[in-house]
């Protein structure tokens, strides 16, 4: 007696651990479950021979904001008193030297 397979429940990723290499880049073959109706919106958009490159740059789109995210609630301060050592005399002192420097020049006529 042969028994019934039970769908498995969505959002069920299933690894595989063939990589192979694609354009100079390894890839990892990965099935993902997705709802039918979002994967028919995917290759109205993308192709249906688009879906992995679609796929790909989404989740490269997510993965960077998240990274981003996470560094702007840590902890660690993204700005240092020393490596900005051009503003030791204020911002407003600093953008009046760089408007000078960008002025041209009046040559006095004799």
């Amino acid at each position: 007696m042969q028994s019934k397979r039970q769908p498995l429940p969505f959002g069920t990723l299933l690894w595989h651990t063939h990589s192979v290499s694609m354009r100079a880049k390894r890839t990892k073959r990965t099935h993902i479950l997705l709802p039918e109706d979002l994967a028919r919106e995917i290759d109205a958009l993308a192709g249906r021979r688009g879906r992995s490159a679609f796929l790909v740059e989404t989740a490269r789109e997510a993965v960077r904001r998240r990274k981003l995210l996470r560094f702007l609630e840590g902890e660690s301060a993204s700005w240092k008193e020393e490596d900005h050592p051009e503003l030791a005399k204020g911002a407003a002192s600093w953008v009046r030297k760089l408007r000078r420097q960008g002025e041209p020049r009046k040559l006095k006529r004799t």
